[in-house]
């Protein structure tokens, strides 16, 4: 490792630890740092809600700061030692990864479709995903785990990895925040349409350039490399977000089905555009390829992130000297 700033060794050693240890344990069983900070948000929630975007802006503002600027001055005394610092990352990393816990829902739903319990299969879906599964068929409810597993890729893993190399520790926490703090007051209902309104563009800003690494990567990682190239090229900017698009998009030409289309949450559907409307419906067997694929694309990440980070420390530590 001649040549690399020591400074960014503790981070990589540290990164791949926690990939690893997603890799084997998945999420914290009790105890969760996530499911801690969502409810001293909700604490927090409670004492500022109004339905107007100003104080949802300082809920959200209030939030991430704190996570950010508690982890910094973490990072600032762990930074002293390299043990201290690898450590730290590590245990960040396996805080907001979770592509483990992703694999496993996808796969426990595709086992239940498998043995033909679509009662099962109906009852673990919102584990994955907020669509109402009580009118989903078999075909449906495939499709939906196969998006779910292609936009949380995304999320759960590559842009936390893509904030983490860009701001060690603090970027890994400040990620996890807003993309929780999205999930919790991000949507559009009557209490949320205002006071989410901050969570959700911040969380739009932060995972675009997450969203746009997954899909180059599973293009990388595709059997179908051509297929999933032109498949995201053109329709990557069809779906109403501007950030999920880009990993279903290249997920479906990777995997050579059609995603998209009609979606229901509750009372609510949604007829959002056809993802590679040439290709095969989804089926039951395509949840797996579809993990598989996550883990490769997720492996990719890691790989691209830590090199990064190590270049980029490597060429500010020489200019200095």
């Amino acid at each position: 490792m001649a040549g690399v700033s020591h400074r960014a060794l503790p981070y990589a050693l540290g990164a791949l630890a926690g990939y690893a240890a997603d890799a084997r344990f998945g999420d914290p069983r009790r105890g969760h740092p996530v499911a801690a900070f969502g409810r001293a948000a909700g604490r927090l929630e409670r004492a500022l809600w109004r339905d107007h975007r100003g104080a949802g802006a300082l809920h959200t503002a209030l939030c991430v700061t704190a996570v950010a600027a508690g982890a910094a001055g973490v990072q600032q005394l762990a930074g002293r030692h390299r043990a201290g610092a690898a450590a730290l990352t590590a245990a960040a990393t396996w805080t907001v990864l979770g592509g483990s816990s992703l694999a496993r829902e996808a796969r426990t739903v595709g086992a239940a479709l498998t043995a033909g319990d679509l009662a099962a299969a109906r009852r673990r879906l919102p584990h994955l995903c907020g669509r109402d599964p009580s009118a989903l068929d078999e075909q449906q409810l495939a499709r939906a785990v196969v998006e779910s597993v292609a936009e949380n890729t995304a999320d759960a893993v590559v842009n936390a990895l893509v904030w983490g190399a860009v701001a060690g520790a603090p970027g890994l926490l400040a990620f996890r925040a807003v993309n929780t703090l999205d999930a919790m007051v991000g949507h559009k209902s009557a209490r949320y349409r205002r006071f989410g309104w901050a969570a959700a563009r911040l969380d739009d800003v932060a995972g675009w350039p997450g969203a746009r690494l997954t899909a180059l990567l599973t293009v990388a990682a595709a059997e179908r490399r051509d297929t999933a190239w032109r498949v995201w090229r053109r329709d990557g900017g069809a779906h109403p977000s501007p950030n999920a698009g880009q990993a279903e998009s290249a997920f479906a030409g990777a995997l050579g089905v059609r995603l998209g289309g009609t979606l229901h949450y509750g009372a609510k559907v949604e007829h959002r555009p056809v993802l590679g409307a040439e290709l095969r419906p989804v089926a039951v067997a395509d949840i797996e390829r579809a993990c598989r694929l996550s883990r490769r694309v997720g492996l990719l990440a890691l790989g691209t992130t830590v090199a990064l980070r190590l270049a980029v420390r490597t060429l500010t530590h020489k200019e200095r000297i």
